[in-house]
């Protein structure tokens, strides 16, 4: 008499295929999400906002977002924030205070490769995790969503613990947080903005696109998220907050491919900007940007070099 055989273990989906199954599903999801605002922007515009609105302020996902560039571990400390909760900042170094701000869904070991420059060069580093991101606790929407205020007060939270700015570099819709801040509490020697996020009309605008909604869904979204933030939409541009010359020195770098922030966006914002400089790149996307070696190096060189530069208003 034989044994029956073991069943052969059964092999993983080769990696294209999975990569395929996972599109294949957003599609779908989209397809569907599409159906659902179709039909409530007709029947139920406002219950379409408020769908929209929790849509808005989810993180996105990708492991793009999460890469840990940090040299090592730094000091961590807890900063307590104005809607309640903490957020988790670390700092490496001593000297000048230069902050790391990260973009919408990002974290703070994202604009890690440029640490241990600015700590040879005598700085202190601080990096950040807004709330809901990276090691911070959820923010007032709950875990996985979150609001461009809160990335504001938790920059300026954060500032408030470690000290004045000599410098600030941020990334995507950091630069928005910190131009932000930089105008108001957190003044700077230097910034840097790479890759600087679009006007926030014009992303309401590609989001209802997106998801499938017209004007009516549109407008109230924006109504929701104007009341939430207590303040208009183009508040926020960057275009107009920095055209009185009163920003800082500031590098914008941007890469023409960039397909998440338009490359137009940085080439309006430096030639509106009279403090401001563009450096294009071209193939390093919207992500490796923030790994490339010319433009960690560009950013440093514009933090240390203090010749020319103007004083913060």
């Amino acid at each position: 008499m034989t044994s029956a055989r073991p069943a052969p273990a059964r092999r993983p989906a080769p990696r294209p295929a999975r990569r395929l199954a996972a599109r294949v599903g957003q599609v779908a999801r989209l397809a569907a999400l599409r159906a659902t605002f179709a039909t409530l922007d007709v029947a139920a515009p406002s219950t379409a906002a408020a769908r929209a609105m929790r849509l808005w302020c989810t993180l996105p996902a990708g492991s793009g977002r999460r890469k840990d560039l940090r040299p090592g571990p730094g000091e961590v400390r807890l900063v307590p924030v104005p809607r309640g909760g903490q957020v988790v900042a670390e700092s490496w170094g001593d000297g000048p205070v230069v902050y790391l701000v990260h973009g919408w869904g990002g974290w703070r070991g994202q604009l890690g490769a440029f640490v241990a420059p600015l700590v040879e060069a005598g700085y202190r580093v601080v990096g950040f995790d807004a709330p809901s991101h990276g090691d911070s606790e959820p923010g007032v929407m709950g875990p996985g969503r979150g609001n461009a205020m809160e990335f504001i007060e938790a920059l300026e939270a954060v500032g408030g613990e470690f000290g004045p700015a000599d410098g600030v570099i941020a990334h995507s819709m950091g630069c928005t947080t910190a131009s932000l801040a930089v105008r108001s509490s957190l003044p700077t020697q230097r910034l840097v903005l790479v890759a600087p996020n679009h006007d926030f009309v014009e992303i309401i605008a590609d989001f209802a696109r997106t998801v499938g909604f017209g004007e009516r869904t549109r407008s109230l979204l924006q109504r929701g998220i104007e009341d939430f933030c207590e303040r208009p939409i183009g508040s926020f541009d960057l275009v107009p907050l920095g055209a009185d010359g009163a920003m800082p020195q500031t590098l914008v770098v941007h890469d023409r491919r960039d397909k998440e922030t338009p490359y137009q966006v940085g080439v309006d914002l430096a030639a509106a900007w009279p403090n401001a400089a563009l450096v294009s790149t071209d193939g390093l996307g919207h992500q490796r940007i923030l790994t490339d070696a010319g433009t960690i190096a560009l950013a440093v060189g514009h933090i240390t070099d203090r010749v020319g530069a103007a004083p913060p208003a």
